[in-house]
């Protein structure tokens, strides 16, 4: 059996986490090292190495923060709605404005995940594969077909299509960040409405 942690141990593990979303974000996955985050926090590699035995558990429990604190922000705009219709809108509202607004995790996404040359492979497949990731909104299409409120479709097919539309408008916005996001997010959410009503 575990012990439980002491305040000051979260407290650390909360520190160091935030160093290394601080460091992947700036300086990509590859060129951050465990001395860099320890340094960050101002503390030992061995004190980092407590906490998480390596750079990849480091990195993974930073990428479920992340996700926690994403996935938070959006369920709670969708519980929100009054319907079908608005929950799907509010939840693609929701996935730009909080990737618009938390640029540096999306940057810490980007560099968990992708870990090949040509950043097309994923590092961490399972809970976080782009099948798994669209599962909420899957649902949420589901939920409306069975209320009525939405026409009948492929929800997993139509969950991954409008994900890769939100992921583009996004990767753009990145590489591009004159676009103006949030008329980009009044256009997907037209977009969506025309597909599934």
């Amino acid at each position: 059996m575990t012990r439980p942690m002491t305040f000051t141990e979260r407290a650390r593990r909360e520190q160091i986490i935030e160093c290394t979303i601080e460091l992947i974000s700036s300086k990509g996955y590859r060129g951050t090292s465990l001395s860099a985050i320890a340094e960050r926090a101002g503390i030992s590699k061995a004190a980092v190495l407590y906490h998480f035995s390596s750079k990849d558990n480091l990195a993974q429990a930073a990428l479920e923060q992340v996700f926690q604190q994403f996935g938070d922000y959006v369920r709670e705009r969708v519980e929100q709605q009054p319907d079908a219709r608005s929950a799907v809108t509010a939840y693609v509202r929701a996935m730009v404005e909080y990737q618009s607004a938390h640029r540096r995790d999306v940057r810490l996404i980007t560099e968990v995940l992708l870990d090949d040359a040509g950043g097309t492979k994923l590092r961490t497949p399972g809970s976080h594969d782009a099948g798994d990731r669209w599962q909420a909104l899957a649902a949420l299409l589901a939920d409306g077909q069975r209320a009525g409120e939405l026409r009948a479709f492929d929800t997993q097919a139509v969950a991954l299509a409008i994900g890769g539309a939100i992921d583009g408008v996004v990767a753009h916005w990145l590489s591009h960040p004159e676009l103006d996001l949030d008329a980009a997010a009044g256009e997907l959410e037209r977009f969506v409405l025309a597909a599934i009503t």
